[in-house]
């Protein structure tokens, strides 16, 4: 269909959860709508597999898997707001489980996409062990449809845990990446490490034993931490959501430091949000380097003020920053930074997989 009826920007749009994600897309010729390619096509549960169409709301996949006992090992905020699997995969999103689990890119095993003139592809395959081929699925993560319109993907799913318990621990940043370092190698495997504003939040899951027995020995090495209530959990982790989330008028920046650098990147942005007069909220994945930062309430021009001088910081300290929400800031300022090392790798696999530029412009812009 594409190669006989369309020959100009082609532009992908799932649930519409994430439209500016990365980089504003030019306005395209034609839109590609998947929302309506949706549904399970296979679900083998003794397996651990479930292959969707990639429109596939994933909290409408979650609700299917749960009635097995099993779910996609991904909490990603958009989910609340309807967000779809191959949206996901294409955005390249997750949530705080990426401490145990990773994100989608560890979680794919096979993908269908269709490239711009129309071709099918199909890569990967329906077992966890699977090794014939290229893997293709790693390439199109993250890559916000530029190369590809993801159809299906195959997905390995894990057991849903009967319990779950969220410990909160009143600490510094610096203090939390210690915590965490202690917590990893104590062999306790938090699903979830998210340090925000003085609390580290420590989610352990499992069987209600199993569950019981690790938030102990999480309590045991950590100073003034104390469990929550179920109620008090959700609403924990609703907030951090929220800086993912943001609200109409907010800039929310992913950004990425080593770990270790945990402490440094808080105490940058909390110099920078004085400076600039930004009311900015900061949630730090400890355990993996995943940071997101929500820009609020500042005079015009602020938000991209501050923007600069943080890419600057992070430039010096190895450290990246993509703007994931852009409300807050001129149509003309770029959300990506200087360009990574491997830029001229990018650029090439863009070239071979759309020759003709078609799919996803200006997404990845001004890298290419």
């Amino acid at each position: 269909m594409l190669r006989e009826h369309t020959t100009g920007p082609i532009l992908v749009r799932g649930q519409g959860t994430a439209p500016d994600w990365g980089g504003r897309a030019e306005p395209p010729d034609v839109v590609v709508e998947t929302n309506d390619l949706n549904g399970v096509l296979r679900h083998d549960p003794e397996d651990m597999t479930v292959a969707v169409r990639a429109g596939t709301r994933l909290d409408t996949l979650q609700e299917a898997l749960a009635e097995y006992g099993q779910r996609i090992s991904v909490d990603p905020a958009r989910a609340v707001r309807g967000a779809s699997i191959g949206g996901l995969v294409a955005t390249a999103d997750a949530g705080p489980l990426r401490q145990a689990f990773g994100s989608l890119r560890e979680l794919v095993i096979g993908v269908a996409f269709v490239l711009a003139d129309g071709t099918s592809v199909r890569s990967g395959g329906q077992v966890i062990k699977n090794v014939a081929g290229y893997d293709l699925s790693k390439l199109l993560h993250g890559s916000l449809g530029t190369l590809g319109i993801l159809t299906e993907i195959v997905l390995r799913v894990h057991p849903l845990p009967k319990a779950t318990t969220t410990i909160a621990v009143s600490c510094s940043a610096a203090e939390a990446v210690r915590a965490g370092r202690a917590l990893v190698g104590a062999a306790i495997e938090p699903a979830a490490l998210e340090w925000s504003d003085g609390t580290l939040y420590v989610r352990v899951e499992g069987t209600p034993a199993g569950t019981d027995d690790r938030a102990r020995r999480v309590l045991d090495l950590v100073e003034a931490g104390s469990r929550l209530s179920e109620s008090e959990a959700r609403a924990a982790w609703d907030r951090m959501a929220a800086v993912a989330l943001a609200d109409p008028g907010d800039t929310v920046v992913r950004l990425g430091t080593l770990p270790s650098a945990t402490a440094w990147l808080v105490d940058l942005v909390a110099r920078l949000a004085e400076r600039h007069g930004v009311d900015t909220t900061l949630t730090c994945s400890v355990g993996t380097g995943i940071h997101n930062a929500r820009l609020r309430q500042a005079a015009p021009g602020r938000h991209a003020a501050l923007l600069e001088d943080l890419r600057k910081g992070l430039a010096a300290g190895n450290g990246t920053a993509v703007v994931i929400r852009p409300d807050g800031l001129e149509a003309d300022f770029p959300t990506r930074g200087q360009p990574p090392a491997g830029i001229n790798v990018m650029r090439a696999i863009k070239k071979r997989f759309d020759p003709g530029g078609r799919l996803g412009t200006g997404r990845f812009a001004p890298w290419f």
